[in-house]
């Protein structure tokens, strides 16, 4: 495993177990049994252990679409993916994305599922995500009142 890798992986458990707050590059430093400006000689900071993240969260989710075969799966596997790594999730879409370091073709490869199932409509592709990513959150936060059934509105949105 490279020392990225690494950094990657002691950021995502940070995050995971203790929340977006405590990733810093001291706490992912102590959880690699390193000083704090060791870490610089493998990232610039923060905001690219942030894309480190979202470039894992990326590779996850398209692979996790690519093993459906319709809307409706690719629906409910986004939804069930999101919550279960929500702070992920949070990391990945929920702020601008720094395309100038992260790796080439790891975005296309997360839409590929989608627009493939989509004949390549991009603008069908991008409604369905931007409709998917918004029930998530809203369902994360605890947005929905309590008698919704958001199983009903994930059902009309994909419809």
């Amino acid at each position: 495993m490279s020392r990225r890798e690494e950094i990657t992986a002691a950021a995502r458990a940070l995050l995971e177990e203790e929340g977006e707050e405590a990733l810093t590059m001291r706490n992912v430093a102590d959880r690699l049994g390193i000083k704090a400006p060791s870490l610089y000689k493998h990232v610039s900071g923060r905001k690219e252990i942030e894309t480190l993240l979202a470039a894992e969260a990326l590779g996850e989710m398209g692979e996790t679409l690519a093993r459906e075969s319709d809307l409706e799966g690719m629906g409910d596997a986004y939804r069930t993916w999101a919550l279960a790594n929500p702070a992920l999730y949070r990391v990945a879409t929920t702020r601008p994305l720094d395309r100038e370091k992260l790796s080439p073709g790891v975005e296309e490869a997360a839409a590929a599922p989608l627009l493939e199932a989509l004949d390549g409509d991009r603008d069908r592709a991008r409604a369905f995500w931007a409709l998917a990513h918004g029930l998530v959150l809203l369902e994360m936060d605890g947005r929905f009142p309590e008698d919704a059934d958001i199983e009903a509105a994930w059902a009309a949105g994909l419809d």
